[in-house]
């Protein structure tokens, strides 16, 4: 599929770093990961979600853009809290999330974002290939998660996602 599918500041930003991936339109009900993995056939642990986390209580706000995978839950409370260097952090709101990215949440994903930290679990990094989103609820990227690398702010953290059972959040 074409990259006319993609936000265009998403499309942009693959083509200038040159980030090798692969195009998949999908129906916009369809973008939140579990349904869109059972829907398009890709498992929990290919998908590759992407979070905007805020401070909380410090202004002016520090935000970061995380990625971790579908079968686990972003560590907040340790992880994000230690890179912000907050005392508390959250999850941004759909608002936040669309200020600061441009893009909606569903469809939120590293290419295209700029001016802000992005953080991605060092798992994300030991799956073959991830599907994350397009900028927008109608599209989704393929790719081998090395060519985040080439994207400029991209740090890789060990630890900054726990597996789900361990989260202690059932039905999270």
């Amino acid at each position: 599929m074409s990259d006319t599918l993609l936000l265009p500041a998403v499309a942009e930003a693959l083509a200038v770093h040159g980030v090798a991936h692969e195009v998949l339109g999908c129906l916009p009900e369809l973008a939140d990961t579990a349904q869109f993995c059972a829907h398009y056939g890709f498992s929990l642990e290919q998908a590759a979600n992407t979070i905007l986390v805020a401070s909380k209580k410090v202004e002016p706000a520090r935000h970061a853009v995380c990625v971790v995978l579908g079968t686990t839950r972003l560590d907040v409370n340790r992880s994000v809290r230690a890179l912000l260097d907050v005392k508390r952090a959250s999850f941004a709101d759909a608002e936040t999330t669309t200020a600061l990215t441009g893009m909606l949440v569903g469809g939120v994903t590293v290419p295209g974002i700029s001016g802000l930290p992005v953080y991605v679990d060092r798992a994300v990094m030991d799956v073959p290939r991830v599907v994350m989103g397009g900028g927008n609820r109608s599209s989704k990227i393929v790719l081998d998660p090395a060519e985040l690398l080439k994207l400029p702010g991209v740090e890789v953290v060990d630890g900054l996602a726990t597996p789900r059972e361990q989260a202690g959040v059932p039905g999270d």
